[in-house]
């Protein structure tokens, strides 16, 4: 008899373990914010960014500081190919938080271009930082004072792949003219500086934020001229490509006497799916409310207000949710 009640003791000793043992595993679980739901939280984040030498880094580490200080969870900036290889990253989970321009956050949630058939369907955005500006880039010798002055002329459409690619298509697009109008290279901002200046190319499409390292160099031995455009062909690439904003170049830059009309896309922050709404409300609060201690020129272009224009694919309910608490809106 006293054999069989200890073994029932033995018994019921074990399964009290493993049950608790089961409880236990489950609040960890929980706590790691592994399945990226509820208020769940992860211990640990990865930023992409890009290479060491862009904005993007600089910014991104002084982020990721921001984030691990404010919420408690520990994020790394990590160099990147930047937007596209971010964007992929967050796709395949390797990156919690990238960077990425609007446009190409736009195609990977479409599926276009360099995503075509392998969407990214599992990221939102956080805002929007600074512009990235659209600047199409000659010189005075060259008598191209109008984008319909390319038609004919040797043009530079950035490097194979890049973003300034379906920039450039899509501003001759509003025009009526495609590639075949003009006699297309894919150079990059370096090569396209340096072809403008020996007189092998009349211009190039440069997407960059101003003033851009290329262009100035050009500038001290040419007179550069930003080609304009219109306000009616502004408004139509706005409304066919939400991912556009309206923007200039500065009086000044590249000893320009008058400011130049043009579009820009933008720098974002895109984040996973993965992560909560209070978890995603939590780094956008830390970061938008602690810009000071961003100590990089282009911080200086980023605010709340701004964020929620020009995104192009939908914001992460925990981003809206600070946005709708500082009654922020897009204009």
């Amino acid at each position: 008899m006293k054999k069989s009640k200890f073994m029932l003791f033995l018994v019921l000793t074990f399964a009290v373990s493993v049950f608790l043992a089961a409880c236990g595993g489950e609040s960890s679980e929980k706590s790691s914010g592994s399945d990226g739901k509820g208020e769940e939280k992860p211990d640990f984040m990865s930023l992409v960014t890009g290479g060491t030498g862009g904005t993007y880094y600089p910014l991104g580490g002084a982020f990721a500081e921001i984030i691990s200080e404010e919420t408690g969870i520990q994020t790394n900036a990590e160099v990147s190919g930047a937007s596209a290889e971010n964007m992929n990253a967050i796709k395949d989970g390797n990156a919690e938080i990238a960077f990425s321009q609007t446009d190409i956050a736009s195609y990977a949630k479409d599926g276009k271009l360099m995503f075509e058939g392998a969407p990214v369907d599992n990221v939102s955005a956080i805002g929007t930082l600074y512009p990235e500006t659209i600047q199409i880039v000659t010189t005075a010798k060259s008598g191209i004072k109008s984008v319909e002055d390319l038609k004919g002329k040797k043009v530079s459409v950035g490097a194979p792949g890049s973003g300034t690619n379906p920039n450039a298509e899509q501003i001759l697009e509003v025009y009526g003219m495609t590639f075949d109008d003009i006699q297309k290279q894919d150079l990059s901002f370096d090569e396209s500086t340096a072809g403008i200046q020996d007189g092998t190319i009349d211009a190039a499409f440069v997407t960059a934020g101003t003033p851009t390292g290329a262009v100035e160099g050009l500038s001290a031995t040419e007179d550069v001229v930003i080609v304009p455009i219109e306000q009616d062909k502004i408004d139509a690439i706005i409304e066919k490509y939400p991912y556009y904003i309206q923007d200039e170049v500065p009086a000044g830059t590249y000893k320009l006497e008058s400011a130049v009309p043009t579009v820009a896309v933008q720098a974002m922050l895109v984040v996973s799916n993965d992560l909560s709404t209070e978890v995603v409300y939590d780094i956008t609060k830390a970061i938008f409310e602690n810009l000071d201690k961003v100590v990089h020129d282009k911080g200086k272009l980023i605010s709340a207000e701004n964020a929620v224009n020009g995104v192009g694919i939908e914001i992460h309910p925990g981003a809206q949710k600070y946005y709708d608490e500082k009654g922020i809106k897009a204009e």
